[in-house]
């Protein structure tokens, strides 16, 4: 009897301790599902300017705790918007990201609000080596000549961004550079206009800069004469020495005799001979 007894309290005990690993296991699970919300990821790279499909959207679970600020969990929500900013595989859509609601895609939906976009003609070493890409940051330099006619040059403007290059807005690799004769460049009016200005009337050059160094560094310009600096060059010799011209004495004109009674005596100089006459 005893030994029946031990093996029905064995039984019941393990009976007992499954059922509670099954409602820890349960509890658990919902906790895990309580903390947790689904978010929109991209399946692959999106680049500006393209519009959002559904096969280029995923739903993945996310710690409700760092939901992501303008994340979405609706397809629909996200059907047909336009990408402003590079999007990358894995990484939430996030409404900063996109276009206003509405826009058609393409280039002229990716700028911003109150900017404008001009195209800048670039050959290999004005664009960089074909380094320029879009989303980089360029500076302009421009190589004109002062009201005396001599030649300067200095940075007009400073951190613009890059829309496009040729007619492609969507960043290449860039371990491959691609030479490029036309950059397409996001501005204000104000900046449109000198650069329309300084190719009008000068020579225009970008400068690759790091995309989060934003200071600026506007200088006075360099010119001809404070190219090398506070150097000054020697005055050049004349190869042929001066000609001297000499001196002539002056003539000694003689003091004019006194007259006498009855005529007069003039001393007469031509040239190195001298001779009196009388009257």
């Amino acid at each position: 009897m005893k030994s029946r007894r031990g093996l029905t309290m064995l039984v019941f005990s393990i009976f007992l301790g499954v059922a509670a690993v099954l409602l820890a296991a349960r509890w658990m699970g919902q906790q895990a599902s309580n903390d947790r919300t689904m978010v929109l990821v991209a399946v692959r790279d999106l680049d500006l300017g393209q519009a959002i499909t559904p096969a280029m959207l995923q739903t993945i679970a996310w710690p409700a705790g760092a939901m992501p600020v303008g994340a979405f969990n609706d397809v629909k929500k996200l059907e047909g918007r336009v990408v402003r900013s590079s999007i990358f595989k894995g990484e939430p859509v996030l409404a900063p990201k996109l276009a206003p609601e509405g826009t058609k895609a393409g280039l002229d939906s990716i700028i911003k609000e109150g900017q404008r976009a001009i195209t800048v003609k670039v050959n290999e070493v004005v664009g960089v080596a074909g380094f320029l890409a879009p989303g980089s940051f360029v500076d302009l330099l421009v190589n004109i000549k002062d009201d005396r006619d001599n030649p300067i040059s200095r940075v007009v403007l400073e951190r613009i961004m890059v829309l496009a290059v040729a007619q492609e807005a969507q960043r290449p690799d860039e371990s491959k550079p691609k030479v490029v004769n036309a950059v397409t460049l996001e501005v204000t009016s104000g900046q449109a206009e000198k650069i329309d200005l300084a190719r009008n009337i000068g020579t225009i050059s970008l400068m690759l800069r790091n995309q989060v160094d934003t200071r600026n560094d506007l200088t006075a310009g360099v010119g001809r004469n404070n190219l090398f600096g506070a150097v000054a060059l020697a005055p050049v010799k004349p190869a042929v020495e001066p000609v001297t011209t000499a001196k002539v004495a002056p003539v000694r004109r003689a003091a004019p005799r006194p007259a006498q009674e009855g005529g007069g005596r003039v001393e007469v100089i031509r040239g190195v001979q001298k001779a009196n006459a009388d009257f």
